[in-house]
């Protein structure tokens, strides 16, 4: 019987990874001195594992390494030279700077931005960025959570994901993690942007001197009003009919910061008063942004939500309930491979050309991770390649004889 052609090519998972050049790694290492003292189980060999981690949604290092173990024979084809021990993954995970797995995902989306979706063909989202945070919670206090402890005293931990998303690519473009318990503001300092953008973020940023600052970049600035700011009303403009029927109720020119101190910083501002025609729900915006008109502010904040989509995305479609180590820095190294894994399969859905939904194709490439089977083809039509796949092993199963028996 001839050797069967079924396990030839490459698996699912290692065609995932040749979106990964390793070249570009293997920079990244020496750059910042990763596989220092390292001889086996090095950068790359550290990246594949926590990718299948994240494809596999494997929620221990048992169900990694006996995964791994399973597949003994076709592992070879994702560059790792042998099976790496829960004990080495635990290390790995400890002692390997998570900026390493930073710079990765970062040196993919330069890589891959010009590759990636542009379903949304609306002009405005071309210069629209959200700033938001996601809590993930922690089975242990790791980082400080925030609430109540239990009535027992004991306390769960949590990780913020502070992310500057771009609409447009629905992808994140600054990530920073703080304690569960800390204070959102001052990461807003650290956002850089082109000039023209427009930055949309909740009202829990408030930072007076980050808004005079975008104000000096030319960036607009949009957010909510806190019902503890004080502010002063410096003109009252003229609200006219066709604005009070889509919802629009006040439009003030004012000033927000107190006049207790003289250091206290001023930020001049416009205040939009917004009643959703819909919910009747009411709404104060402030922006810096005295041109565009009253419902194109209230428009660009209802856009914000794209943000909690991302997030939920991110959250059922990646393991993120439980991390492969219990310190600081493993957690931040799988919210990059969750992140590298969710670049990867936007491109992939995107050169593709798939209908699919990307919860789909998520799933799809779990459960086929090792199937020998060409990605393309098979995330255009996976029922018909199956199909094509086992008719070709049984015309390679059958073997006619010459002679009767």
């Amino acid at each position: 019987m001839s050797k069967g052609t079924f396990f030839t090519g490459q698996p699912i998972f290692n065609q995932v990874l040749n979106f990964i050049p390793r070249s570009m790694v293997k920079s990244v290492a020496r750059e910042l001195n990763a596989d220092y003292y390292c001889k086996t189980f090095k950068t790359y060999e550290h990246l594949v594992t926590m990718l299948y981690a994240i494809f596999n949604q494997c929620t221990s290092l048992r169900e990694v390494t006996t995964g791994l173990l399973a597949w003994d024979q076709r592992i070879h084809h994702l560059g790792i030279e042998s099976h790496p021990r829960r004990s080495t993954i635990s290390d790995a995970n400890r002692k390997r700077t998570a900026e390493v797995f930073e710079k990765i995902y970062f040196g993919l989306l330069k890589r891959y931005q010009p590759l990636l979706p542009d379903s949304q063909k609306r002009s405005r989202k071309n210069n629209l960025y959200i700033f938001d945070s996601t809590s993930i919670a922690l089975f242990q206090e790791i980082l400080k959570g925030s609430g109540l402890s239990k009535t027992d005293g004991r306390r769960k931990g949590g990780i913020k994901v502070h992310t500057l998303l771009h609409a447009k690519e629905d992808i994140p473009t600054m990530i920073r993690y703080s304690a569960g318990a800390d204070n959102d503001a001052k990461y807003l300092k650290e956002v850089q942007l082109p000039a023209g953008s427009v930055i949309v973020f909740d009202k829990g940023y408030r930072d007076y001197s980050t808004y005079n600052r975008f104000t000096t970049e030319h960036i607009t600035w949009i957010t909510r009003h806190r019902d503890s700011s004080v502010y002063k009303i410096r003109e009252r403009k003229a609200v006219n009919e066709y604005q009070k029927q889509q919802g629009v109720n006040t439009d003030w020119v004012i000033e927000l910061g107190h006049s207790h101190s003289k250091r206290a910083v001023k930020v001049p501002a416009r205040m939009i008063g917004y009643a959703d025609p819909v919910t009747g729900k009411k709404f104060q915006f402030i922006t810096n942004n005295h041109q565009l008109a009253p419902l194109t502010i209230a428009n660009y904040y209802k856009q914000r939500w794209q943000i909690e989509t991302f997030f939920k995305r991110i959250k059922q479609n990646y393991p993120l309930q439980y991390f492969l180590g219990d310190n600081e820095n493993a957690i931040k190294i799988q919210i990059w491979c969750a992140l590298i894994a969710d670049l990867l399969l936007k491109v992939i859905k995107q050169g593709t050309r798939s209908t699919m939904a990307f919860s789909n194709i998520v799933g799809l490439v779990r459960l086929h991770l090792m199937t020998y089977m060409d990605l393309k083809s098979f995330l255009k039509a996976p029922e018909k390649s199956l199909l094509r796949k086992i008719q070709q092993r049984k015309n390679e199963l059958f073997n006619p004889s010459l002679f009767p028996t």
